[in-house]
């Protein structure tokens, strides 16, 4: 018999939990979204299943997610023999919750989107897709770090290479799944380090392990962050740290810090995603842009989010 033991995000069920989605999530459209990464190291996706380690504290530990029934996700985990410890469950479910960015309403986002000419076809194509996101910021710097001014393929190339270097490695069930480096470990390293481990640009090095040590040092926090009037103070926050732009900083309040009008305008992917919707002979200007999105107040994230889909 399931336990009855729940929060208002979870519940158990035997040694698995089961976490509530809401009407507007699609398992199938995440997970096909997911699956376009084809080098990615931080999840594995197999037989309709995600896999994923997790860290809880100083509890690591690694998860299958399925589809329960409609309405339900399972979380089961693999080899674990502290299951049943009340700290990592609640943990694992927060994780996953806020990965699949399950409290946000995305109703008022569709119906919006539903009349917008830009954003019309991709609602109808991903319905149920969630901006999955990064719950940890310094992997979210590192990401918006290493994907500067280089192609995805590449980026993720570097990922792995960092993530194999100076991660932590969990194997369960005969399979081997990576946790991202830590910015406690990452403080601690030298730029000579990061490239002998395949990180090829010197300022990119200097720049994971500078961030590393103002996190570690609690001096760039998610919860500073998230105190900031608005957007535009987040931003500036995060740009006062060397090595992160405009563009850097939004993508982290986008994916990590989950505000709502984070605009990555001059990402180069939402770009040529409006050039393609449109049918435009060149990438439209910043004034083009500003003047589409007009529409789109407080679901700028969703929107960039979603207009990405279409391309990647």
């Amino acid at each position: 018999m399931p336990n009855t033991r729940s929060s208002h995000f979870w519940s158990d069920h035997g040694p698995d939990l089961l976490i509530p989605v809401p009407a507007e999530f699609s398992f199938a459209e995440n997970y096909n979204h997911l699956a376009t990464a084809t080098n990615e190291t931080l999840y594995t996706l197999r037989g309709g299943k995600m896999y994923k380690a997790i860290a809880v504290g100083r509890q690591d530990t690694v998860v299958e997610i399925a589809p329960y029934d409609e309405r339900r996700l399972i979380v089961r985990f693999l080899e674990e023999p502290d299951a049943d410890s009340p700290t990592l469950r609640a943990g694992v479910a927060e994780y996953v919750h806020d990965w699949f960015d399950l409290g946000t309403d995305l109703a008022p986002f569709y119906r919006m989107a539903k009349n917008d000419p830009l954003l019309k076809q991709a609602v109808e194509s991903f319905y149920g897709l969630r901006n999955m996101g990064i719950p940890d910021l310094y992997e979210a710097v590192c990401w918006g770090i290493l994907g500067q001014q280089i192609n995805l393929g590449f980026a993720y190339t570097l990922k792995r290479r960092f993530v194999e270097s100076f991660g932590r490695a969990l194997v369960r069930e005969g399979e081997t799944y990576w946790l991202f480096p830590t910015a406690e470990r990452v403080a601690g390293l030298t730029p000579e380090q990061l490239t002998e481990a395949g990180i090829t640009t010197v300022k990119k090095c200097e720049y994971l392990i500078g961030t590393a040590r103002l996190i570690a040092e609690g001096e760039l926090t998610k919860e500073q962050l998230l105190q900031a009037e608005n957007v535009k103070q987040a931003e500036k926050m995060l740009t006062r740290v060397h090595g992160i732009g405009p563009w850097t900083a939004h993508y982290v309040l986008m994916r990590c810090l989950r505000l709502p009008e984070a605009f990555p305008i001059d990402d180069v992917g939402l770009h040529n995603s409006i050039k393609y919707v449109l049918g435009l002979d060149a990438k439209p200007t910043r004034a083009h842009i500003l003047e589409l999105s007009a529409g789109w107040s407080l679901w700028e994230s969703y929107a960039t989010f979603y207009l990405w889909r279409i391309l990647y």
